[in-house]
């Protein structure tokens, strides 16, 4: 099975597998976003490394049992033939403290003839916010105004 779009990358194909990705990530659906990647995807996640659909799904799951009220935006940064390069922003509340973040990062991504990620480098921080200081509130990031296409 194939996932389109697939390589090599034009920008508009870019521009959709950002969106694309961006909007699984939004569902917080652990399987919808691990569906993305080959069945051996390599990630580096901070300073985590895993490999497969399964660690993919399961890191997932423990993430959002932690980072409450997750949203994000990523735009396309950079692409080449089948890689692709996004900064984000995400904003999330920690489940025991209350205290409210936004992540600043990077990805660079690699994938496969299928269309498939098979390998994600991400790098972040997390800045304390406090919650009036949030700006990603929509359910829908297309209108938001942080998006630079």
């Amino acid at each position: 099975m194939q996932r389109p779009p697939l390589p090599p990358f034009t920008r508009e194909s870019a521009l959709a597998k950002v969106q694309a990705a961006e909007d699984a990530w939004n569902s917080r659906d652990p399987e919808r976003v691990a569906a993305a990647y080959s069945i051996d995807s390599e990630w580096r996640n901070r300073d985590l490394f895993f490999r497969g659909r399964d660690s993919i799904a399961d890191f997932l799951k423990d993430k959002w049992s932690t980072e409450l009220h997750y949203r994000l935006m990523k735009e396309l940064w950079a692409y080449t033939d089948n890689h692709i390069s996004v900064r984000f922003e995400y904003e999330w509340q920690h489940a025991r403290s209350g205290q409210w973040f936004r992540t600043h990062g990077n990805e660079h991504w690699a994938f496969d003839e299928d269309g498939y990620m098979c390998r994600r480098d991400m790098s972040a921080n997390d800045i304390p916010i406090e919650a009036s200081e949030r700006r990603i509130r929509t359910s829908n990031s297309k209108t938001d105004k942080w998006r630079k296409s």
